[in-house]
């Protein structure tokens, strides 16, 4: 045998030996079911790919019976043996029997949550841990998902190494119900209660994981987005040390008014649950059956009803878990200074305006904005509305396609309308307003403009960001969930901070192969 010959044998032995270990090893591993205790408890996770789980944990006594419309209630210490390989049930969602079947199964002992971890991790790694926050405008939604393993996963291929967490919490009107008898009784807002509740067990729980609870950054997607933002106004901007940043996308502190706002959602429920000749009404809500309980709240708006992102069940003004409305709130500086990223996608109206697809003139438009939007508003002052958001589709969303994309004559100028009212909007104060006085970044995705009606949709960045590849959100994330800068080596692009003099964003490009550039958020 020749020495060419011999050394190409050598090398395909080498080959064929570390390719039969790494599989062995790869065998044991899947194996070998990853453990943690957590106080006397012992829980058993599953090992996927290069990510360890633990599934389905509970981290508050169930919502049900007595404690049904109430604060949650932590759970005594951890005992025996538990499995932790199966998500728990989701929350109970709104909408048509076919919308929650699109959901995996719903109970009302919903308060679980998930951990996924680097395959080989030990308790005193204190890795960075990102929690995230699932969005579905507050209606429906699961911590269910692939995120963990796409995050994980991403990471490691990254050299930095993190931890995620994933909750569920209440929805709809379970989570956010709404009225006077709300606000006296202290019970408002507990869909973000329960997500509060959830940032405290990481700080007692994510060590023994191999987390650092003092990095943790908070992330959400849409109503997910929104849950960070006012995480951080909660108790008047003291985030008690349960995350040092912030990562929104696609939602910002919305103006919402206060708790009373939700009355005639209440008055209804009430109504239909035979609650009404109650002398506490609330009490006797803790009572009904839960499929009745659910019939009524299917009948309440959703965010695919006419009145589309003008929700029934959302957060609020309390006065004890976010003391005033969010805008003020931001404005007296009652919010959490933590450094932040924040952004949108171009076109996020489109997707919620096809509930309104039989408004086809402008004084069908002057109408429902005067009904739902403005109800307080005069005449001129939606005439004001109507004259930003002329009807030449040209200037309409999705934006920058010129007159296609015309579902009906004022397709386009809703979706502007919703887009820039719910979202553009409420992004741009906050960043206007935190100007200087934490560390801030914004970016707006214009990825899949080329989607008919649609553009570049509300989510169409969490395409790019699961895609996980060099330079995409995720990555961005990542970063700055570790080093709390975004930066790094990544596309090749410095992403300055957000100041009102240079209004600097990064700007995800229209086609997959269009690099990301800094442009002005004008």
């Amino acid at each position: 045998m020749n020495r060419l010959a011999s050394a190409t044998f050598l090398a395909f032995l080498v080959l064929s030996v570390s390719v039969y270990c790494k599989t062995q090893t790869q065998q044991v591993l899947q194996h070998l079911a990853p453990i943690v205790k957590l106080d006397d408890g012992i829980f058993t996770g599953i090992l996927f790919d290069d990510t360890a789980q633990f599934l389905g944990i509970p981290f508050a006594q169930p919502p049900i019976g007595s404690l049904r419309f109430q604060v949650p209630q932590p759970l005594p210490p951890y005992e025996g043996e538990h499995p932790a390989d199966a998500y728990g049930p989701a929350c109970p969602q709104q909408g048509s029997s076919t919308k929650r079947g699109m959901i995996t199964a719903s109970s009302e002992d919903c308060l679980t949550l998930n951990v996924f971890t680097p395959a080989i991790t030990f308790p005193g790694s204190k890795l960075p841990v990102v929690v995230y926050i699932f969005g579905g405008g507050f209606e429906t939604g699961t911590s269910r998902s692939e995120f963990g393993n796409i995050t994980v996963s991403r990471s490691l291929h990254m050299h930095e190494p993190v931890i995620y967490v994933s909750m569920n919490y209440r929805l709809s009107a379970w989570g956010f119900l709404a009225s006077e008898e709300v606000k006296q009784a202290g019970t408002g807002n507990l869909g973000l209660r329960d997500q509060r509740l959830a940032l405290h067990w990481v700080q007692k729980y994510i060590g023994a994981f191999g987390g650092d609870p003092a990095k943790v950054t908070i992330w959400g997607e849409s109503a997910g987005a929104i849950s960070v933002a006012l995480q951080m106004l909660a108790y008047d901007g003291n985030n008690e040390g349960l995350f040092r940043a912030a990562f929104m996308q696609s939602g910002s502190p919305t103006p919402m008014g206060d708790i009373t706002h939700g009355q005639r959602y209440y008055d209804f429920i009430v109504d239909e649950t035979g609650c009404k000749g109650s002398s506490d009404t609330l009490e006797c809500l803790r009572g009904v059956p839960g499929d009745v309980l659910q019939a009524a709240v299917d009948k309440t708006p959703s965010s695919s009803s006419y009145q589309s992102l003008v929700l029934a069940w959302m957060p609020r003004a309390d006065g004890t878990f976010l003391s005033d409305n969010f805008q003020r709130l931001i404005q007296k500086g009652k919010i959490a200074n933590v450094p932040f990223i924040t952004g949108n996608c171009d076109d996020e109206g489109t997707t919620f305006s096809f509930s309104t697809a039989n408004i086809t003139t402008g004084e069908q438009f002057h109408k429902y904005l005067k009904t739902y939007w403005a109800p307080n508003a005069t005449d001129e002052e939606i005439d004001g509305i109507l004259h930003v958001y002329p009807e030449d589709p040209t200037t309409g969303s999705p934006f920058g396609t010129g007159t296609l994309n015309q579902l009906t004559p004022q397709f386009k100028r809703i979706a502007a309308f919703q887009g820039d009212s719910v979202f553009q909007a409420p992004r741009r104060f906050l960043l206007y307003e935190r100007s200087g006085r934490q560390k801030i970044w914004t970016y707006l995705s214009k990825g899949l403009k080329a989607v008919p009606l649609l553009g570049s949709f509300h989510g169409s960045d969490f395409i790019d960001e699961m895609r996980g590849g060099q330079g995409s959100l995720l990555d961005h994330l990542i970063r700055f969930a570790t080093n709390l800068d975004p930066n790094g080596d990544l596309s090749g692009i410095f992403w300055p901070q957000y100041t009102v003099e240079s209004k600097d964003m990064l700007m995800i490009g229209e086609w997959p192969w269009s690099p990301p550039t800094i442009i002005q958020d004008v």
